[in-house]
């Protein structure tokens, strides 16, 4: 069978991370959404998603397929009910489609002509920027029980300090010395060819996603994701690094979602509480307003390639979006449009050729370097986020 996973409609709720990339690839828990399914569905997956991603993101279209709403986290019962899908059959919650089975030759689909099932068990869906974080101590359990299931951790070096060893699951090539790790409020992954470096403090759920790095003397709080070759210190509660992202200095972030390739200066501080203990609001890219959270605990949200300077002040839910540079003395705003380049004083337009030479050189660091398909993803966002630049 040949699975498809679509956007769907909590798409534009997702900005500015499904910018770039679709809604299948967000890191929430130890995985991607994408590589839950694909572990679950033992294949690899394609996209449907917007235009201007679909170079880099393609759709594989065959006779028979299952698209799957990306939104929805797989867990066992949802994956043997997608498997199951036959012709003219399409799984609902509510009134949300998670799957439905289509053939190549459909050109439209008429839902009341399907045989509709219901799944009415419990699954995660990443509906809001704010999920990731929220409902990321979940997502790290649910991963946490798939990928280790059958397997035996690497040995835990003694020079540890350890809370709950059986939670604790460690991959080949880590490194890890003179640590403390509590694992009794949640498990704590350790991906491959990582390091912990002596004096962190660690308390799950925690995951650490391969070739990342957490500094000495680091303090982290789960539910916490640091994502593939990123680096954090510090001082980090409940918040998701996608990848290639670095908060490597002292500083706080809580509460937060940093997407790919950020860099945070050091001293950099976010607030993730208001003053007067209210509810948060973040910017709503579709209203462009600000909206109820229902949260009293939301720090950042920064876009992919966004970078600020030291001793940066990020107010209580801020909303940063893509290849942002920010820096000087007090707060910027709530809000700071994609391709912005300034600070509190006030912000320029960042335009895309500095930024697509900062962009090579953070990037060829790292190895993999920026694509002509990453670029004109990064010109579709700069000309789609203008109307919110105060140019």
């Amino acid at each position: 069978m040949n699975y498809i996973l679509f956007d769907g409609p909590s798409r534009n709720n997702l900005l500015p991370f499904t910018y770039t990339r679709p809604v299948a690839d967000i890191r929430v828990g130890v995985l991607t959404i994408r590589e839950k399914w694909e572990s679950f569905l033992d294949c690899t997956t394609t996209t449907i998603t917007e235009d201007y991603l679909s170079d880099k993101f393609p759709m594989v279209e065959m006779e028979n397929n299952v698209m799957i709403n990306a939104s929805y986290l797989p867990n066992y019962e949802l994956a043997e009910m997608v498997k199951e899908l036959q012709e003219n059959q399409a799984i609902f919650n509510g009134e949300d489609v998670i799957a439905f089975f289509a053939k190549e030759e459909q050109e439209d689909i008429d839902f009341d002509a399907y045989e509709a099932i219901e799944f009415d068990a419990d699954a995660i869906q990443i509906n809001n920027t704010w999920d990731i974080f929220s409902k990321n101590g979940e997502a790290i359990q649910e991963d946490f029980d798939l990928i280790t299931d059958g397997r035996k951790s690497k040995p835990i070096p003694t020079s540890n300090h350890v809370i709950a060893a059986e939670n604790i699951f460690i991959e080949e090539g880590a490194k890890l010395e003179f640590v403390t790790l509590n694992a009794s409020s949640g498990p704590i992954y350790i991906g491959r060819n990582t390091e912990i470096m002596e004096g962190a403090i660690i308390r799950g759920p925690f995951a650490l996603c391969e070739s990342a790095t957490v500094k000495m003397g680091a303090k982290i709080y789960g539910p916490t994701t640091v994502g593939p070759h990123s680096k954090v210190g510090g001082e980090v509660n409940n918040s998701v690094l996608f990848g290639y992202s670095n908060k490597g200095h002292d500083g706080f972030l809580g509460n937060s979602v940093l997407g790919e390739w950020c860099n945070l200066g050091a001293d950099t501080n976010n607030s993730n509480l208001k003053n007067n203990y209210a509810e948060v609001r973040l910017w709503d890219y579709q209203t462009e307003g600000f909206a109820k959270t229902g949260l009293q605990f939301c720090g950042l949200m920064m876009g992919d390639h966004s970078k600020c300077g030291i001793n940066t002040m990020f107010n209580t839910g801020t909303v940063i979006g893509v290849s942002a540079n920010i820096f000087g003395s007090g707060f910027p705003r709530n809000f700071v449009p994609s391709f912005s380049w300034g600070g509190s004083s006030g912000f320029t337009t960042y335009l895309t050729k500095k930024a697509f030479e900062v962009a090579d050189v953070v990037m060829s660091r790292r190895g993999p370097n920026l694509s002509e398909q990453d670029k004109a993803i990064l010109e579709h966002v700069f000309d789609a986020s203008k109307r919110f630049r105060r140019e």
